[in-house]
């Protein structure tokens, strides 16, 4: 690899190794999306190739698979799992109850699906990532095509009667035509600048015609994992109640960073 790690793929890295000390042989795996999950499927491929792992991953998305396969990783379907030991996938942002909001990636509707079929969700994340009030990162809503414009209307109205600071959305783009999920469905991006009541939000979303599901991850991670682009690695685990710090010694690998490009 030419040149150095910035200090946020650092950050992000080190998350994500130390992580991977929570996978044991024999786990089947839940295989988040996203820039930090990127580094744990290559963390993983490497104990996979170096050290003997042998473990299932149940990927989140296509591109997660392609990776999870080119690293060595097995890869299986949810319904061939059937249940998840543990699945460690990034988040958008944090706050202090552990409480996310995901999708930025597109890939939410599968990252909510694995991660309540798992024993126990790890969240790995730099530090920037941690917020006071969720809703600064625009919250993404997976909806079906037909109608979608009915739908982003009647969640703009309902959107007045909620503990939030912004009511506008926006249809994401790829391009110049609508983003489509795995699923086949768009998605709209609530810019709502501040969440008062996650917990109501997210039950008042899920309950509208058209809305397949919403990016807050409400009582579903147990554990976050800060990185740090010093090497540092904090571990809350919101059930234990405990915060640890460890500090992570490592050598930028060739094989491991090559084509890091998400």
């Amino acid at each position: 690899m030419s040149g150095e790690l910035s200090p946020i793929d650092k950050a992000k890295f080190v998350a994500a190794k130390r992580a991977a000390d929570f996978v044991e042989s024999g786990m089947r795996v839940g295989l988040g999306t996203g820039s930090t999950a990127a580094w744990l499927v290559r963390c993983l491929g490497e104990m996979v190739r170096d050290e003997g792992l042998k473990i299932k991953g149940v990927p989140t998305s296509t591109r997660t698979a392609e990776l999870a396969r080119d690293v060595g990783i097995e890869v299986i379907s949810l319904d061939e799992a059937k249940w998840l030991d543990l699945t460690i996938d990034g988040a958008d942002e944090f706050d202090r109850d552990l409480n996310l909001i995901k999708g930025g990636g597109g890939a939410l509707l599968q990252e909510k699906i694995v991660a309540t079929a798992s024993d126990q969700m790890i969240v790995i994340a730099d530090a920037a990532k941690e917020v006071g009030a969720l809703g600064a990162f625009p919250l993404p809503v997976e909806v079906i095509p037909f109608g979608w414009q009915t739908t982003q209307a009647l969640i703009e109205e309902t959107l007045v009667s909620m503990d939030v600071m912004g009511r506008s959305s926006s249809l994401r783009m790829n391009g110049d035509v609508p983003f489509i999920t795995d699923e086949g469905n768009h998605i709209l991006d609530l810019h709502v600048g501040r969440i008062g009541n996650p917990r109501q939000l997210a039950m008042i979303l899920n309950q509208m015609p058209g809305v397949v599901e919403n990016g807050l991850f409400i009582d579903i991670c147990d554990v976050v994992i800060i990185g740090y682009g010093d090497g540092r690695a904090e571990v809350r685990d919101i059930n234990a109640g405990t915060v640890t710090t460890d500090q992570l010694d490592f050598v930028e690998n060739e094989n491991l960073f090559a084509d890091m490009s998400d």
